[in-house]
């Protein structure tokens, strides 16, 4: 009489349901029984994870744990087989390459395929096989416990072991710091509440692991952005999160027409600046869609994808696509505006150039502390005369609300606080935009690109007077001898006194002066060399020298004649020095009618007493 040969139910697992830590559930449940098999592959893909500093391969290697105490236990029979793939097969994980030999293992040992992978299952069920297929969206409650520290007030949570756990409440520009509990956390709770954003980050449609390195990630989970840091980057492990309080649109701005208008129609150079936390995304997010209800095409670059705008805009991500995979991609799918959250580094600031130069409408979200800073980022970035080419609209956001708007515009003038005709040059002109007054201007002064605030009150020009003394020094100091020294002062808005070496003196003047007078006209301001070694306020009285005196519309001009053209001359009151002058090539010396000089010569000139000395 023959013996009945009972037969034995085999499972091979695949890495998804290991990681998923849905193994040890089915195993408990009776659902698997009898004998696992795992593929040797699976060991070396966790392994290799792990190495990377990935949680999933953490998450894996801790299941395999539990697994093997329920072997221990005699709940199942345990049997690891199949060669350990190459690194190379290895790093083609994500190509099919791994699930494939755990397919070939089912498949030889006629054992039933176990799947959290829903590609893995269909393609085992397409070849005849014996499938338990696992969905995971329906298996995993959505909810994580990050969100507990969460309620209406909160915009961001902050958790590290060994601290007690804090959160930002109240809205952008308005919050408190508070602590939300007297009770430290400690390391493996911190840690066990990563573990879990990673392992469900992957298994829902609108949450994703957006950069994954080896002690940092940034997940976007729902409308939350995740950061986690670990040892040896971060000194404990640490969890911040933020969510959005609100999701406001552009009519809850409470913007004027005007500025609409200038929204649906010009502005297409557009920075949306402010401080950390000051309600940037929340604009942007609007913005975008007041573009969209616009019937214009909108796609976003995001690092990370966290604007949460309707379906119809398509949002891609800096982390995963190349500068110029995107700026490729944009050219080609023509959208009217782009959003760029944010403008980080030296790439982004060159992306954002060249695609707004490309025709696109470009919205680029910046961190700064003021409206002026923002644009002062692009300097030396860009060459002047394309700033207002790239940039035409700043946005400051403080407090939740628009704080300031800036209009940039390119014109040929000459600067505010000079005022000779020939020192015309491209100036940007930064305009408040709902008053229309000029803020700031930013032109080539010398060798630099400089920005300058324009202030109500001339006398209080004193960013002028610094950049002169600046300009003048370096420009004078680089042609004098090792043992040669000078001392510059500005004793004006549009004059300098420079004091030099007497053996100094006669190469900073040049031949009849002309050295000292390209620099007067290449820097816009009267130059006057002394003697260190003279007497600031009483120069000493030399030969009394004749003169003329002619008005043009602008200017008191003292002719003087050729005889002493170069000459450093003297002017005075009485005994009181007024002011001294260097003669010109054509035997003149001009003064500015509206300088705080000319104002105090036009109350002089009248004076008998009003004399020039050599």
């Amino acid at each position: 009489m023959s013996k009945e040969v009972e037969i034995v139910e085999e499972f091979v697992v695949d890495t998804s349901v290991i990681i998923e830590g849905e193994l040890s559930k089915l195993v408990e449940s009776g659902k698997v029984k009898n004998t696992i098999i795992i593929h040797k592959a699976v060991v070396a893909e966790l392994e290799h994870q792990a190495n990377y500093g990935r949680e999933i391969g953490f998450l894996g290697l801790d299941e395999l744990k539990k697994i093997n105490e329920l072997a221990s236990n005699g709940k199942i029979n345990i049997s690891y087989t199949g060669n350990r793939p190459g690194e190379s097969q290895i790093k083609r994980a994500k190509s099919g390459e791994i699930d494939a030999m755990i397919r070939d293992l089912a498949w030889d040992r006629k054992a039933t395929l176990v799947t959290g992978d829903k590609v893995q299952g269909e393609m085992a069920k397409a070849l005849g096989m014996k499938v338990i297929l696992i969905n995971v969206e329906k298996v995993f409650d959505k909810k994580v416990g990050l969100e507990k520290f969460f309620d209406e007030t909160t915009m961001s949570v902050h958790l590290k072991e060994g601290v007690e756990p804090f959160a930002k409440k109240g809205k952008p520009g308005s919050f408190e710091f508070k602590a939300l509990s007297s009770e430290k956390l400690t390391k493996e709770k911190v840690k066990a509440l990563a573990n879990e954003l990673v392992l469900k980050a992957n298994m829902f449609d609108d949450s994703f692991v957006e950069i994954e390195r080896k002690f940092s990630k940034i997940i976007q989970y729902e409308d939350m952005r995740i950061v986690i840091t670990s040892p040896p980057f971060s000194d404990g492990w640490e969890i911040t999160a933020v969510r959005p309080l609100v999701k406001l649109e552009m009519d809850d701005y409470h913007m004027n027409s005007e500025l609409l208008s200038r929204f649906a129609k010009k502005a297409e150079g557009v920075l949306i600046a402010g401080s950390p936390g000051a309600g940037k995304t929340t604009f942007a997010r609007a913005l975008a869609n007041f573009y969209e209800s616009q019937q214009k095409i909108v796609k976003t670059v995001e690092s990370p994808r966290d604007l949460n705008l309707k379906s119809s805009i398509t949002q891609y991500s800096k982390n995963f696509g190349s500068s110029s995979e995107i700026h490729d991609i944009l050219l080609l799918s023509r959208p009217d505006y782009t959003i760029f959250d944010e403008v980080r580094d030296t790439r982004d600031f060159k992306l954002y150039t060249d695609l707004r130069l490309s025709g696109i409408g470009m919205v680029g979200v910046i961190h700064s502390t003021t409206a002026i800073d923002a644009v002062q980022r692009f300097i030396g970035r860009l060459e002047l005369g394309m700033i207002p080419s790239v940039l035409d609209t700043v946005i400051f956001i403080d407090e939740g609300g628009v704080s300031q708007v800036l209009d940039l515009n390119m014109s040929v003038k000459v600067p505010t606080g000079m005022i000779e005709a020939d020192l015309a040059r491209p100036v940007v002109e930064i305009r408040d935009f709902i008053n229309k007054n000029i803020l700031y201007e930013i032109y080539s002064y010398g060798e630099e690109t400089v920005v300058v605030p324009i202030t109500k009150d001339a006398n209080k020009a004193s960013g002028l007077k610094k950049l002169a003394e600046n300009q003048v020094r370096n420009r004078i100091s680089r042609d004098l001898k090792k043992n040669q020294s000078i001392k510059v002062e500005a004793t004006g808005n549009q004059s300098v006194r420079v004091y030099a070496d007497k053996d100094a003196i006669p190469h900073i003047i040049g031949r009849d002066g002309k050295t000292v007078q390209d620099l007067e006209k290449e820097l816009g301001v009267r130059i006057d060399v002394r003697d260190s070694g003279e007497s600031v306020e009483t120069p000493e009285k030399g030969d009394k020298i004749s003169y003329s005196l002619n008005e043009s519309k602008q200017y008191f001009v003292f002719e003087f004649g050729r005889k002493v053209k170069g000459h450093n001359l003297s002017f005075f009151s009485g005994d009181d020095f007024v002011f001294d002058g260097i003669v010109g090539k054509k035997g003149q010396i001009r003064v500015a009618k509206k300088s705080e000089l000319g104002v105090r010569v036009k109350s002089l000139i009248s004076q008998e007493n009003f004399e020039v000395f050599d």
